[in-house]
């Protein structure tokens, strides 16, 4: 008698939690960037800027979770960048267009696009040039471009600037000139600092130290006040990541066309 032939089973992949820890703050973040547009479609901008820097604060953690976890991933990776588009490419010029550019009508909405599309473009140049990763380590200590994370909070500036009642900022035709303004810087190619590669001399941490505490006590006292200062800040850091870059560029002897590298 023949016995009935035996049916393999697929064994079901089983993952830590671990695993799946990062992906899961990373889709914290892409809902924080999603529910800042409902808050703006209430005029409630207060609490849609709010939620695009808890984005940006998540956006800053995911990663670094998960190399301390030793779970990155390539899907993880791909999750990531779908997010930053959500929380920096399209949230925050949503929230604008809620807010003034609405009142510009088609160009408003031209300005929206043009955003998106440079977000777009400098996540897409990350991605494919990742895997292509040739930078010298000196390189690694900039950006190319600014980040989109700092894109996102320095195209809100002028919202942000409005709620102490600063009235240049609450005019239109600044938001319009600002808007394209910050499109541009993301999508190029300057050079700025890369915080996380920055090394601090011993004699400074405590300095450092004291400063960060003084800023941690006047964000619980005035944040928006403390976000538009970052914000101004770090505009004046590129000029000097600029010429700190070229200088370094000149030691190494780098060829202009070769010096680009993405984020």
């Amino acid at each position: 008698m023949i016995g009935k032939p035996r049916i393999r089973r697929r064994r079901l992949l089983v993952l830590p939690l671990s695993r799946l820890f990062p992906n899961m703050v990373t889709i914290g973040g892409l809902c924080c960037g999603l529910s800042a547009i409902r808050f703006a479609l209430d005029s409630r901008f207060e609490i849609a800027v709010t939620l695009l820097v808890a984005a940006a604060i998540i956006d800053g953690m995911d990663g670094r979770i998960a190399r301390f976890l030793n779970s990155a991933s390539t899907f993880g990776a791909q999750l990531d960048s779908l997010s930053d588009f959500l929380c920096f490419g399209i949230s925050p010029v949503i929230v604008l267009y809620m807010w003034r550019l609405h009142e510009l009508k088609s160009i408003g909405w031209a300005l929206v696009l043009f955003f998106a599309v440079c977000c777009a473009l400098r996540l897409a140049r990350f991605n494919t040039n990742l895997a292509e990763e040739t930078r010298e380590p000196w390189q690694a200590k900039f950006f190319v471009g600014v980040p989109s994370p700092a894109g996102a909070m320095l195209s809100l500036m002028p919202l942000v600037a409005s709620f102490h009642g600063i009235s240049f900022s609450d005019n239109v035709a600044f938001c319009a000139v600002w808007v394209p303004f910050i499109a541009i810087l993301m999508a190029s190619r300057i050079p700025t600092f890369a915080a996380k590669k920055i090394r601090i001399h011993h004699e400074w941490v405590l300095p450092i130290m004291l400063v960060c505490g003084l800023a941690m006590v006047l964000v619980l006292i005035e944040p928006w006040m403390m976000f538009t200062v970052c914000g101004l800040l770090y505009c004046a850091t590129i000029p000097f990541s600029l010429r700190r870059y070229r200088k370094l560029a000149a030691v190494h002897k780098v060829i202009p066309s070769e010096a680009s590298s993405p984020q």
